[in-house]
């Protein structure tokens, strides 16, 4: 049955769903007399990946009274022919319909058979965006405050750069690469030059790196390279905090270690008396000098 009342319908959803064609979709076709509509939606091995053309004939059709549509959908699903590659901007050629305004789409491969579609209205309205990759598009997400970024592919310096830049009010940021960059015996000098300038997150305030690789804990607590100013959380595997600080003895990571002790409410997988044993003692090092 319709749903006649019904003019203003919002779905956020930010865990993955198997659910969307057999759910959401009979429940949206109810509210033909709909005027605005919200999804974020994260669509798990669906029976097709979303696109203009879907949005059209599946939604925009049911809906003529519908005046506002803000919407978020992250297609994952496995690939059957490997030949066949879909980019950006032939998802963006779907989209002819001017209800939907100004659209961006976002697609992503991981090795040979999966793959990844985000498409979103803008500008965007959502507060949480995952999974990111290295193809971040040249958009600045005011809204978004949380992160998760996952690639097989490694993230380089300045992948953070045009991060800092695409989401500067970010609050909350999850890593999870386990590979750093391979730098070949010819490019060893660019592993110096690629940390050419600090970047700086000026609200982020909860740091996930349990799974990611030291080489992004280096980036992040080197405050030759990051700069933290309110980071009040921080979690992360004990070995490699030991590992990166040279068991609490790095100059370079100092600072921001330091910081964490004074601030950190919560650390995960971490002794914090050690950090405050470790600036202890460098202050009494500075003293004597």
């Amino acid at each position: 049955d319709d749903l006649p009342k019904l003019k203003c319908f919002s779905l956020t959803c930010y865990a993955d769903t198997r659910g969307y064609d057999n759910l959401v979709v009979p429940l949206l076709r109810r509210m033909s007399y709909l005027e605005e509509l919200t999804l974020y939606i994260r669509i798990l091995y669906g029976s097709i990946f979303i696109s203009g053309i879907y949005l059209d004939n599946e939604i925009l059709s049911h809906m003529l009274r519908l005046r506002t549509f803000t919407f978020y959908f992250a297609s994952e699903t496995d690939i059957i022919d490997s030949a066949i590659r879909i980019s950006d901007s032939d998802i963006g050629r779907t989209f002819t319909n001017v209800k939907l305004g100004q659209v961006a789409s976002i697609v992503d491969y991981f090795e040979l058979d999966y793959m990844i579609c985000h498409i979103f209205s803008l500008p965007v309205k959502f507060h949480r965006l995952e999974p990111v990759t290295n193809n971040i598009p040249n958009i600045v997400f005011n809204s978004v405050t949380h992160l998760k970024l996952h690639d097989k592919k490694p993230f380089k310096h300045e992948f953070f750069i045009r991060l800092a830049r695409a989401f500067p009010f970010l609050q909350s940021l999850s890593i999870y690469n386990l590979e750093p960059p391979n730098w070949r015996p010819h490019e060893n000098h660019r592993y110096h030059t690629d940390w050419c300038s600090i970047v700086d997150y000026p609200r982020l305030i909860a740091l996930d790196m349990n799974d990611a690789s030291t080489y992004y804990v280096e980036h992040f607590l080197n405050e030759t390279k990051t700069h933290l100013p309110c980071l009040t959380e921080l979690k992360i595997w004990y070995d490699q905090l030991e590992k990166v600080t040279r068991n609490f003895t790095s100059d370079a990571l100092r600072h921001n270690c330091a910081k964490f002790c004074e601030r950190c409410s919560v650390i995960c997988r971490v002794n914090a008396k050690l950090f405050l044993q470790y600036e202890e003692e460098k202050e009494k090092k500075m003293r004597m000098v």
